[in-house]
């Protein structure tokens, strides 16, 4: 069923941190909540402060926090908890794009404006698709950034090989984008890369070193491994580092917590895809000020932010440096 509901308009007062508390004040500052995809990923972390920046340069209130796990049933009464504190917008991270619809629609019948950041709702096409309310979806080319990694992986591997795939779930679009970029890469090579499998870590580094060293024991044949998010790149360098494979087997991050360029520095990792989540967390708080103002004919029903790819060779630069995620 298609959902099209119709933004409900300019919230009538801004509200500061003591209106979430109950009292709100015609004067309080507006107050923007923030539910990110997890917690300790630096790919949030890094994404906050962005957020955090341009909401200082604006002169409104952030507040930002995000579930445990990434379970919509848990970040579902996140959200609702931000609805019932009357935040002025929104920004999320869907944890699903089907299960975080029904949530994210109850802010948009609050007149709360919706954008979402990395992750999309429904189809992810908010023009014409099948749910249209969030004002914009920001978030990386993922898959363009899959295609990118694993194109540099088979270069790395001279054309031939075996290729193994780690992301987190089959159902989280980003991850899936990247996925399916990277398999378009291994299909062009005409049958030169065989692919060892895809598994799916539940973004559990613990969960994908256990698989690696799985995939690892089963096909002592596969010489590169794409991590397709940050903690199955991290769990992947580990087993690799366990077999005393380092150097052997080529790893490719979809991410760039200070980990990864530990690894990539070591000849552990060999490349990098460093999105630019401060980037969109500061687009994403610019245009819920913008909607709150009136302005949204020049918000973007999508926009793709760049990615910095990062290798031995240019990881001391200062575009590469600027890129690398902040863990606290």
């Amino acid at each position: 069923m298609k959902i099209r509901t119709k933004w409900l308009g300019i919230a009538a007062a801004a509200f500061s941190v003591a209106a979430i508390a109950g009292s709100a004040s015609a004067q309080d500052k507006r107050t923007i909540a923030l539910v990110y995809g997890i917690k300790g990923d630096a790919f949030y972390v890094t994404m906050e402060k962005g957020a955090q920046a341009k909401a200082d340069e604006l002169g409104v209130t952030l507040l930002a926090d995000g579930p445990s796990q990434w379970n919509p049933a848990i970040q579902t009464p996140i959200v609702d908890a931000m609805i019932a504190r009357k935040v002025d917008g929104l920004i999320a991270v869907p944890n699903d794009p089907q299960a975080m619809i029904a949530v994210l629609q109850r802010a948009n019948d609050m007149g709360i404006p919706v954008v979402t950041t990395d992750q999309f709702i429904g189809d992810g096409d908010y023009a014409n698709g099948s749910v249209t309310f969030p004002l914009s979806y920001v978030a990386s080319d993922n898959f363009g950034g899959g295609k990118l990694a694993c194109e540099t992986l088979i270069e790395g591997m001279g054309g031939k090989g075996t290729l193994y795939v780690l992301v987190s779930t089959p159902n989280v679009p980003s991850d899936v984008a990247r996925r399916d970029g990277c398999l378009a890469a291994v299909e062009a090579t005409n049958g030169a890369v065989e692919l060892a499998g895809v598994d799916y870590t539940q973004s559990n580094a613990t969960i994908a070193t256990t698989q690696t060293q799985a995939a690892l024991q089963k096909n002592p044949n596969i010489t590169a491994i794409f991590g397709g998010n940050l903690f199955s790149a991290q769990g992947a360098s580990a087993a690799v580092k366990t077999a005393n494979l380092a150097g052997t087997v080529k790893i490719a991050s979809f991410d760039a917590p200070e980990q990864a360029i530990d690894d990539l520095r070591a000849e552990v990792v060999d490349i990098v895809i460093a999105q630019q989540p401060a980037l969109i967390g500061a687009t994403a708080v610019q245009y819920i000020v913008d909607a709150l103002d009136g302005k949204t004919a020049d918000i973007p029903r999508k926009l793709a932010t760049p990615f910095v790819v990062i290798t031995r060779e240019n990881v001391d630069t200062p575009e590469a440096q600027a890129a690398i995620y902040k863990d606290k």
